[in-house]
């Protein structure tokens, strides 16, 4: 025999199940809704010769038809025309490309359709720009303190005066902060061995939350592979499918011209480039201030040639 308080427990459990699946049919139907908004107003902006089509005589509507957009992006009528009206269809992400370039979408428009159609897991759009002026001039303004604009794979978007003076490694080759840490002999990385010893493993783990934001990307793919080839570390790491974000943590960082500092990494989003985010590098005791202070006072050559040094004598080779 069930118990009355039994039978209450049950029916609310039920209940509350009831209630989320309400609210995700009523999520899912009103991104439908701005999906059809989002696809019609696209499409009006578009005039038929912007794309290579003839104009015609007749036009009822402003920019271009459905069965246009249908054409240019190689997909059914019928089946545009659902997506348009906000029918509950599935969308992969080859048919949402091909439909973004038959609008002429831009980066953030791309990513929007996306979000719209449900492809919570698609790449974000690559979108080719340099990175704007404003967000230079705020690095050069955050001296004496250590700044960089990195992408989601740790690449070295932009950086401050400071920043190179840290970290001289960086600066030569492919500025990637991955592969420098994991693929450069352990005594030619900024962070020795004893510096926070899940330094890496929080790197790793944060690029592994960015690469689940790009799957499928065939630029993500190349790269995952060749640090997993290159590095037995990495890819150990990335074996574990951990995930982490770029927290604020004390760390080591060796720099040969001053020795050991002890520096506090702040991170900080920046939305209008996709994916990327700000590193900025804080002395934590007065002994690291006065090394960073004595850091910025020497020359490039001076900052340099410690560095440089030490890969003619160990590794026998010219520093680029």
């Amino acid at each position: 025999m069930v118990s009355g308080a039994g039978c209450g427990v049950l029916i609310d459990t039920v209940s509350d199940a009831a209630v989320r699946n309400h609210n995700s049919r009523s999520v899912r139907k009103a991104r439908r809704e701005e999906l059809s908004a989002f696809l019609k107003s696209r499409r009006a902006r578009i005039r038929p010769a912007d794309v290579g089509l003839p104009v015609g005589a007749r036009r009822r509507t402003p920019g271009l038809r459905r069965e246009e957009v249908a054409q240019l992006a190689g997909v059914g009528i019928t089946w545009y025309t659902w997506l348009e009206q906000g029918r509950d269809i599935n969308c992969s992400v080859q048919v949402l490309d091909a439909i973004a370039r038959a609008l002429c979408l831009d980066g953030a428009e791309h990513s929007h359709l996306y979000r719209l159609a449900d492809v919570p897991t698609a790449p974000t759009p690559i979108v080719e720009e340099l990175v704007p002026e404003e967000v230079q001039i705020i690095l050069d303004h955050m001296h004496p303190l250590p700044a960089a604009l990195l992408s989601a794979k740790y690449d070295v978007l932009a950086h401050n005066v400071a920043y190179a003076a840290m970290y001289p490694m960086f600066m030569s080759g492919p500025r990637n902060v991955l592969r420098k840490a994991f693929l450069a002999a352990e005594c030619c990385t900024p962070y020795p061995p004893h510096s926070e010893p899940d330094h890496l493993a929080r790197m790793v783990g944060y690029l592994r939350g960015a690469y689940a934001r790009n799957l499928g990307d065939p630029e993500w793919v190349a790269f995952i592979d060749e640090m997993v080839s290159a590095s037995p570390h990495f890819a150990e790491l990335w074996a574990r499918n951990d995930v982490a974000l770029p927290l604020g943590r004390t760390r080591i960082i060796r720099n040969l011209a001053i020795g050991e500092l002890e520096m506090y990494m702040t991170s900080m989003s920046l939305p209008s480039i996709a994916g990327a985010w700000m590193q900025v590098w804080t002395p934590s005791d007065p002994a690291g201030w006065d090394k960073l202070h004595a850091l910025l006072s020497m020359t490039v050559d001076e900052r340099r040639r410690p560095w440089a040094d030490h890969v003619e004598r160990v590794h026998g080779r010219v520093l680029a």
